[in-house]
């Protein structure tokens, strides 16, 4: 993936960020909170090194518990982040947030034990009961 510099922002605009280095993996997450969060069958996560995320403009609200944060824009809700203190190299930026998102294809479906049957998947894309191993910084 290309290493330019990613962008995204909120869907009222508010809220805009860049990442300076190439996405590491992009996943599509099925968990219960995901699907709460997002108020859809799944979120899509890229997976970018923390160091190298940077808030541009506006103010982000922070959800924290269980050692987990998830950021959204104060204004118009839309997630921005999520961050696993277990991971703590790592973030996770939300998929539809950002400008080239058509150019970030998904490498897995995880947390497929709260995947909801009707929605359909991509066959050849690999599938995790939870977790899908975490990508590894260069």
């Amino acid at each position: 993936m290309n290493s330019a510099p990613w962008t995204g922002h909120c869907g009222c605009g508010a809220v805009r960020y860049q990442a300076t280095s190439a996405p590491l993996h992009v996943s599509l997450c099925h968990c219960e909170d995901c699907q709460r969060a997002s108020g859809s069958p799944f979120q899509g996560w890229v997976f970018f090194a923390k160091r190298d995320i940077t808030l541009l403009c506006g103010e982000l609200r922070t959800y924290a518990y269980d050692g987990r944060e998830r950021t959204f824009c104060g204004l118009c809700g839309s997630p921005i982040s999520f961050f696993d203190a277990a991971l703590p190299d790592l973030m996770e930026l939300s998929l539809g947030t950002m400008d080239r998102a058509s150019e970030l294809p998904a490498r897995d479906h995880n947390w497929m034990d709260d995947h909801w049957p009707w929605v359909v998947l991509d066959p050849a894309l690999p599938k995790f009961p939870q977790n899908a191993p975490a990508p590894c910084l260069t």
